[in-house]
Parts: structure tokens; C-alpha cells; sequence
């Protein structure tokens, strides 16, 4: 009986280690570890807190949220529309009429800003704001992140190559973390990635992380959010916001669609001034919708030739801009 019992403690310490060693690999596709450019500053338990409150929004993406009074008003006159109406579908209304409500929108989780996974490397972005000297700022998740690797550990290629062939001869801070959230980034600058140096663009491109939970609507927000964040934070920066990259087997993916559409309403954030808006989405495309330049194992992180694509359209902008 006791040797039953050791055997099954050994095997559930087994158990536990490969959960953490498998949730490390999915928040760190890249694979890498230590500080440094890129890498991890290091992580203690018990630094993540509470989401904070909610952000900002701008106007041009904010969804609309009517008040409980507003949200009472029209319900009352939904219910007077479905008994009066005397169409021939008067039966199919009363049948589904508590499906005709119209409620108030819940709590957008992607602009309550929040550490996660991003407090891991937070203090060397912060010490890099502070000491650093760079002209372009990179912002973003994994897909940033990973322009710093030449390939991962599992033989994944990143974009270092092309980072050096297109940005060898800049002044580039990258502040991607792999995993990271549009509440990533808030956090990280409302914490102090958004003090010290002043970069002279910005690169951002996030969201993609937040489709397992939010709306296309709310990834909007969210973006829209760390934008005004950024513009605060350097208001004399020019800030190249890209659409979220494609990502899915093909067109009718469900998280392409969500991106689609959360890239529809912040292409309203161009001013042409301070922000502007840029979607390449369609180099990254064949005839039928598959992705050009993507791994094929997850349909979401670029390889070489996806970086290649991204760089060439990009650059050109960037460079003309800190000169």
C-alpha cells in the first residue's frame, strides 16, 4: 500500500512538471531565456495583479454602450412591436421574444490593463526606456517578438535575418513579448515602458491574443486604447499601426474573420498626422486565401519569408521617417 502511494505522488509530480514545462513553450514560443535584448528580465510569483481599470477609448473605435435606462427604454418597445405585430410572423416573434433583448455590453477585458505575461520582461523593457537609445520602437506579441531569433528551439525560423538586412543600420528597441495582450501593453506603458527615451516611430501590431476571448469589436477597443496610450506617452512619435496579420488555415477561419474585422474599425484610428494606419494582409495571401510566409504547424507565426514580406513594406516608411 505505501509503495502504491509513493508511485502515485511520483507520478503526479511527473504530471505537474510537464504541464509547467508545456504552458512555458505556449507563452514562449521563441524559446528563449536570461535578459538581455529580447529576452526574459525574469519572472517572480506572485508579481501579476488585478486588471486595472479601464482604459481610454477613442471615439473612432468605441462600441456603443447604451445605458441601463437606454437599454430598458428600447426593450420596452421591442416587446410593444412583438405584441402588437400581426404579420404572418407574429407566432415566430412571441416564440423568441427573450431572444430580442437587447443588453448592455458586458466589461471589455482587452482594455483593462493587466500584467500577464508581459511582467516576465517587463523591468528590462523598462531599464531599456530609461537607458536606451533607439529611434524605432516595435510594440506587439509574439509575431514581434520572434524578430529577434534567427530560428527557435524546435527549428522554427524568425525574422532576425531579415531585422538585420532591413533595420541593420537603425537604432531599433523591440518590445514584443510572445503572448502579450492589447492589456499587455497597456500595463507595460502605464508602468514605465512609456517613460525615458523617446523613440521617433512606432511600430504596433497586436490583438491577435485576444481573439480566444473577445470580440472583433473589443480587440478594436483595446488596440485603439494602447494607441492613445503611445500617444501620450510620445506625442511626437509617428506610430505605424498595422493590421493584425492573417492567421487561419483559410478565409473562413473563425479567428481570420474576428481579425478582419477588428482591422475594419481601426483603420478609422489614421489621421495621417500622428497615426497611420497600414494593411499588408494581402501580400501574405494566395488566390484561395491560404497564408504566404506563415508556419504551417499553427498558421500564425511568420517564418523568414513572411518577415521578408513584412520588412519591405515597412522599412522604406519607417527609415523615411526618423530622418
Amino acid at each position: 500500500m505505501r509503495k502504491r502511494t509513493i508511485l502515485t505522488l511520483v507520478i503526479f509530480v511527473m504530471l505537474c512538471t510537464v504541464a509547467v514545462y508545456v504552458a512555458d513553450a505556449q507563452m514562449n514560443p521563441a524559446g528563449r531565456s536570461g535578459a538581455g535584448r529580447g529576452g526574459f528580465s525574469g519572472f517572480r510569483r506572485g508579481q501579476f495583479s488585478p486588471p486595472g481599470p479601464p482604459a481610454p477609448v477613442p471615439p473612432e473605435v468605441a462600441m456603443p454602450r447604451p445605458t441601463l435606462e437606454e437599454v430598458a427604454k428600447i426593450n420596452a418597445e421591442l416587446q410593444k412591436f412583438i405584441d402588437t405585430n400581426t404579420s404572418a410572423n407574429k407566432d415566430l416573434l412571441k416564440k423568441y421574444a427573450s431572444l430580442l433583448v437587447v443588453h448592455v455590453p458586458r466589461d471589455n477585458p482587452c482594455i483593462r490593463p493587466s500584467a500577464g505575461i508581459r511582467a516576465m520582461r517587463h523591468e528590462a523593457f523598462v531599464e531599456t526606456a530609461k537607458t536606451g537609445d533607439f529611434d524605432i520602437l516595435f510594440y506587439g506579441d509574439s509575431i514581434t517578438d520572434l524578430w529577434n531569433v534567427e530560428a527557435d528551439p524546435r527549428g522554427n525560423p524568425g525574422g532576425k535575418r531579415v531585422l538585420d538586412k532591413y533595420f541593420g543600420d537603425m537604432k531599433v528597441a523591440n518590445f514584443g513579448v510572445s503572448g502579450d495582450t492589447t492589456q499587455g501593453l497597456l500595463w507595460g506603458l502605464q508602468n514605465g515602458e512609456g517613460q525615458g527615451h523617446k523613440p521617433k516611430t512606432v511600430m504596433l501590431m497586436i490583438g491577435t491574443n485576444n481573439t480566444g476571448s473577445a470580440s472583433g469589436p473589443e480587440i478594436a477597443e483595446g488596440i485603439g486604447a494602447v494607441v492613445l496610450e503611445l500617444r501620450k506617452n510620445f506625442p511626437d512619435a509617428k506610430i505605424l499601426l498595422l493590421a493584425i496579420f492573417p492567421r487561419g488555415a483559410g478565409p473562413t477561419d473563425s479567428n481570420r474573420l474576428k481579425v478582419e474585422e477588428a482591422n475594419r474599425i481601426i483603420a478609422k484610428l489614421d489621421d495621417q498626422k500622428h497615426v497611420f494606419f497600414m494593411n499588408i494582409n494581402d501580400k501574405f495571401l494566395d488566390e484561395k486565401g491560404g497564408l504566404i510566409g506563415f508556419r504551417p504547424a499553427d498558421n500564425l507565426h511568420p517564418v523568414e519569408e513572411g518577415y521578408e514580406i513584412w520588412a519591405s513594406s515597412v522599412a522604406p516608411i519607417l527609415k523615411s521617417w526618423i530622418k
